[in-house]
C-alpha cells in the first residue's frame, strides 16, 4: 500500500463517516471515560474536548454537570451526538455546546481551566506543522494555570513491523444490523512514522467486493512527542502509561500526558 495525500485524507475521515458503527466498536471502552470526567470534575469550569467524536466522553461529563464544549471536524459524528443527546434529560443537553470545526484552526475567544483531546485525536497530525497549529489552538484557549491533558498510543515495534502484504483475520463482527467477516491490513513508514490501517468487511451474506475502510495514524514516539511539547511551550507534569496512574512502560498501549504551559509562556492572546 502507498499512501499519498488523498489516503491521507480519506484515513483522517473514514472511520467516522459511519458514527452508529464507530459508537458500537467501543461502546467498552471505558477507563479513558473515568479518567477525563473525573478530571473534569475538579476543573472548576467548562472543558473544551478538541475531537469530541460522538460524545463518548462528553456526555459523561455533562451527565456530571459539568458544562463541555465540544469541537470536531466530522458533521457525521457530530450528528450523531446531537442524537443522543435528544434522549438525555434537560439538565444534560443544557451544558453540552458543539462546534464544527479543524482543531488546527478553531477559534473560540474563550479560555477553559482544562482543554482535552482523548483516545489518540492527535495521532490525525501527520506533520510537525499540524502538531503546532494544534497545540496554538491549545495556548488559545488555555486559562491561565490551566491543564491541557492528551492521550496517543505507546509505539509498538511488533505492530509498526507487520507484513503489509499480509491481511489479519480478526473474526466476524455486526454492523449495521448484518454481519461481516473482518479483516486488517498495516503499512507503517517509518520516515514519516505514519501507519495506514485498511480495515477489510465482507458480508457474510454477500460475499463479493469487500468494503474497505482506510484510517491513518501518526505516531509519536514518548521522548519524540516530549520535546515537541517543550519546544511549543509546554510542561509535562505526568505522563503516564494508562488511564489508572500507572507508569508509562514498555508495556504501555497508550502514553498519557498532563501538560500545562511553562512558566515564562503565557497564554496566547485572544
Amino acid at each position: 500500500m502507498s499512501v499519498d495525500e488523498t489516503s491521507l485524507r480519506e484515513g483522517t475521515h473514514a472511520h467516522y463517516r459511519d458514527a452508529a458503527y464507530y459508537d458500537q466498536a467501543y461502546r467498552r471502552r471505558r477507563e479513558d471515560v473515568r479518567f477525563y470526567a473525573d478530571l473534569a470534575d475538579s476543573a472548576g469550569g467548562s472543558v473544551l474536548e478538541l475531537g469530541v467524536g460522538t460524545g463518548r466522553v462528553a456526555l459523561e461529563l455533562a451527565r456530571r454537570g459539568v458544562p463541555i464544549v465540544g469541537v470536531d471536524l466530522m458533521e457525521e459524528m457530530l450528528a450523531r451526538l446531537r442524537e443522543r443527546l435528544r434522549k438525555e434529560p434537560r439538565r444534560v443537553r443544557a451544558v453540552v455546546e458543539l462546534h464544527r470545526g479543524d482543531l488546527r484552526e478553531i477559534r473560540l475567544g474563550r479560555r477553559f481551566p482544562l482543554v482535552i483531546s482523548p483516545f489518540n485525536v492527535f495521532m490525525h497530525l501527520y506533520e510537525r506543522g499540524d502538531l503546532e497549529r494544534a497545540l496554538e489552538t491549545v495556548r488559545e484557549h488555555l486559562a491561565p494555570g490551566g491543564l491541557f491533558v492528551f492521550d496517543v498510543l505507546v509505539p509498538c515495534a511488533s505492530a509498526l513491523a507487520l507484513d503489509p502484504d499480509r491481511v489479519y483475520r480478526l473474526g466476524t463482527i455486526r454492523r449495521g444490523g448484518r454481519s461481516y467477516h473482518y479483516r486488517e491490513r498495516f503499512d507503517y513508514n517509518p520516515i514519516t512514522q505514519i501507519q495506514h490501517v485498511e480495515m477489510i468487511f465482507i458480508a457474510e451474506d454477500a460475499p463479493g467486493k469487500p468494503e474497505i475502510m482506510p484510517l491513518t495514524h501518526r505516531h509519536f514516539f514518548p521522548a519524540e512527542l516530549e520535546a515537541l511539547l517543550h519546544y511549543n511551550g509546554f510542561e509535562v507534569l505526568r505522563r503516564e502509561g494508562d488511564f489508572e496512574g500507572g507508569p508509562l512502560v514498555r508495556e504501555s498501549e497508550s502514553q498519557v500526558l498532563t501538560c500545562r504551559l511553562r512558566d515564562g509562556s503565557p497564554p496566547a492572546a485572544p
